[in-house]
């Protein structure tokens, strides 16, 4: 597959150094999509977003349009942006938020609109700091400009929008732990059913949670239009997507791609994109889209860059985070710590989730010591068959929320990929890569 050139939906401005500032902003063209999108109905503006057919870009890839249809009648709702990147190797949203936090902020206020929000809230992770100064300063700028806040444009709509850090908690991606992180409580997910933020969400009203670059995509979107969108990609992944792509290639970085006209090869190995596999070495395997996906190896790089042509391989596109291993890597290694890190980041209201991490991160742990037993493979593939029942993908639900299902795909993808490697860490009693 060759490389298009699509226009660039997401960043377009990050080449200029003030690429956060509002003149810079205004004089390439922000917040025309917000004026188009006030001079039509909110009907019409979700209307354009569901015929966009914008997957959301958070991981689960829900249709947005479809999300907003969803959303419970009555009292004016919430609308929450869900900015709690942090899925390791997971930086795109970072990107965003840093580098262009007037698009975002459109893109809020064009869903407010649509939605007729009264009030909106930006949830950031708290250690990204520089992204919380500049998107509180952006919003600042937008309520000066009367972007924000009262009788915007003289549209005689309103809204008001909160930046709100959170505490560093992974589990707070998850959309309803957000929403109780929110309201002051400690970060555990909601049972759903009922609680499906369109249902019950923010403070017991209907909420609608989007993602940093879904949002993003909204003043593109409005501006140009939904055909112009669905030009881009093919099937049901259609615009660009940003792709965070980090390991052992020479050139990691955040690049926004063409979905489905673009494959993992291109993004790897193109000299304009990843550049290949550092010091010359070959690809081993890698992980598709974030941490929480089953690896795929070198066979499955002509893979398509779309959403369902990825879970046709048994993993998911996910976060948007691809990792490059190469044939240095310990992959008893890489299982543990990424074991390691949903052990540590478990909010721990399931036993499958709480109990299982820590029991495979111990395993694990003593393979890669060196005192592990050749058992140990089945003790762990039997373990992960207790969190996800059949240990395949999509997992099965065990637990509230997807944290516990998603801890055995690194494990199984392990050992069923790189077997000969972890029975070599047994019967040698040492890590062969040192």
């Amino acid at each position: 597959m060759a490389i298009t050139d699509p226009p660039k939906i997401l960043t377009s401005r990050l080449a200029y150094e003030d690429s956060h500032r509002l003149e810079r902003y205004l004089a390439t063209g922000g917040y025309q999509g917000l004026r188009k999108a006030l001079s039509m109905t909110p009907a019409q503006v979700a209307a354009e977003v569901d015929a966009a057919s914008l997957l959301g870009r958070g991981g689960a890839g829900f249709p947005a349009g479809r999300k907003w249809s969803m959303l419970r009648k009555g009292p004016i709702p919430y609308l929450v942006v869900n900015g709690d990147e942090s899925e390791p190797a997971t930086f795109k949203d970072h990107v965003l938020v840093e580098r262009d936090p007037h698009q975002l902020i459109e893109g809020v206020l064009i869903a407010a609109y649509a939605l007729q929000v009264g009030r909106a809230f930006i949830y950031l992770r708290g250690e990204f700091a520089l992204g919380l100064e500049r998107v509180q300063a952006a919003l600042n700028e937008a309520y000066a400009h009367g972007a924000v806040g009262r009788d915007i444009f003289g549209s005689g709509f309103s809204v008001d929008i909160v930046v709100h850090p959170g505490a560093g908690a992974y589990i707070c991606g998850e959309e309803t732990a957000l929403i109780e992180s929110l309201e002051g409580k400690r970060g555990f997910p909601r049972i759903k059913p009922p609680y499906f933020p369109a249902a019950i969400g923010l403070y017991g009203e209907p909420t609608v949670v989007n993602n940093v670059e879904t949002m993003s995509n909204l003043p593109w979107i409005i501006t140009n239009g939904a055909a112009a969108f669905t030009a881009l990609g093919e099937g049901r992944s259609t615009g660009t997507r940003l792709f965070a792509l980090a390991g052992h290639v020479r050139n990691p970085g955040v690049y926004e791609l063409e979905m489905v006209k673009t494959t993992f090869r291109d993004l790897i190995y193109a000299p304009v994109l990843g550049g290949g596999i550092h010091h010359g070495r070959e690809l081993k395997a890698f992980i598709p889209g974030g941490v929480s996906a089953p690896w795929l190896g070198p066979e499955h790089l002509d893979v398509p860059l779309g959403q369902d042509e990825v879970a046709a391989c048994d993993t998911m596109l996910g976060s948007g985070s691809i990792v490059a291993m190469d044939d240095h890597t310990c992959m008893v290694r890489a299982a543990w710590r990424i074991t390691r890190f949903f052990w540590r980041e478990s909010c721990g209201q399931c036993t499958p989730c709480r109990e299982g991490s820590g029991w495979i991160e111990k395993i694990l742990r003593r393979i890669e010591d060196g005192a592990g037993r050749e058992e140990d493979l089945d003790l762990l593939m039997d373990a992960c068959d207790n969190i996800a029942p059949g240990v395949s993908w999509p997992p099965q639900q065990t637990t509230i929320c997807v944290l516990g299902p998603s801890i055995p795909s690194s494990v199984a993808s392990g050992i069923r990929m790189f077997r000969d490697e972890f029975l070599l860490h047994v019967k040698e009693g040492a890590c062969p890569y040192g």
